[in-house]
């Protein structure tokens, strides 16, 4: 080994030193989105196969710590689904536990496992999409660095452990260098993409930097919907006692 091949190792050793692990990009990730508690009004717009929009809008209040924490999601329209509520336990340990209010029917029920892959109330997310997990619910690999809408990103793919449920065997995953943010996530049964979601309008919101648009796409289906956040804060006081059914039935 000649002298310029030693010191061309010595100094490449920092740099492989400081590259980041799969799980510690997205841990990263998680670190710097966490709050107590989030709150928005969010406008979504289904578009179906043949381009017809339907308008959707309803609340998001949330408290915990990533992947243990407690939401709420309560539709204020159109009237045909107004008052219509998902309550969400999200487990650091296993899957979420999701009741749904239909005040049609004057009842709630619990959503089962098997029926998390549907889809809720006409959007594009399914149950399970709706759910926050933990990074430490999955094993990560990275598949490189590529380049997405101009923005340089980590590719990663994500496969939930043995004991998660899950109706996507495998996902990929893109983030930002930038600012740590998801840019998009591809999930896929098997072999066949499912669903994609974009993270677009990213801003800081009290010092989180957070996509205000969100779109899901059901590629079976050929349809999407769109997300935009409103009226978004993090870190308010939230009372506990939102979280219960009793608060889910009184709307």
């Amino acid at each position: 080994m000649n002298k310029l091949t030693l010191v061309l190792i010595v100094f490449a050793l920092p740099l492989i030193c400081l590259a980041q692990a799969p799980r510690e990009i997205v841990n990263e990730v998680q670190t710097r989105s966490h709050a107590s508690s989030e709150q928005y009004e969010g406008l979504l717009q289904v578009v179906d196969s043949g381009g017809k929009i339907s308008d959707k809008r309803w609340t998001y209040v949330r408290i915990g710590s990533h992947g243990n924490s407690k939401a709420v999601i309560r539709f204020l329209n159109p009237p045909e689904v107004k008052g219509v509520a998902l309550l969400i336990f999200n487990n650091p340990d296993r899957a979420s536990d999701q009741w749904m209010w239909t005040p049609a029917l004057n009842r709630d029920r619990r959503i089962a496992l098997q029926d998390r892959s549907t889809r809720f109330f006409g959007t594009d997310f399914s149950f399970e999409d709706l759910e926050e997990r933990d990074v430490d619910h999955f094993e990560f690999s990275s598949k490189g660095e590529e380049s997405l809408n101009g923005e340089e990103c980590w590719k990663i793919e994500s496969k939930p452990l043995a004991s998660q449920r899950s109706q996507y065997t495998t996902s990929i995953l893109w983030i930002r260098k930038s600012n740590y943010t998801y840019a998009q996530i591809e999930n896929y049964t098997g072999a066949k993409l499912v669903r994609r979601l974009k993270y677009k309008d990213v801003q800081n919101v009290q010092g989180i930097w957070t996509a205000r648009t969100l779109e899901m796409e059901d590629v079976t289906r050929k349809s999407r919907t769109i997300l935009k956040l409103d009226s978004l804060k993090y870190n308010t006081p939230v009372r506990s006692e939102e979280f219960t059914l009793q608060a889910l039935r009184r709307g």
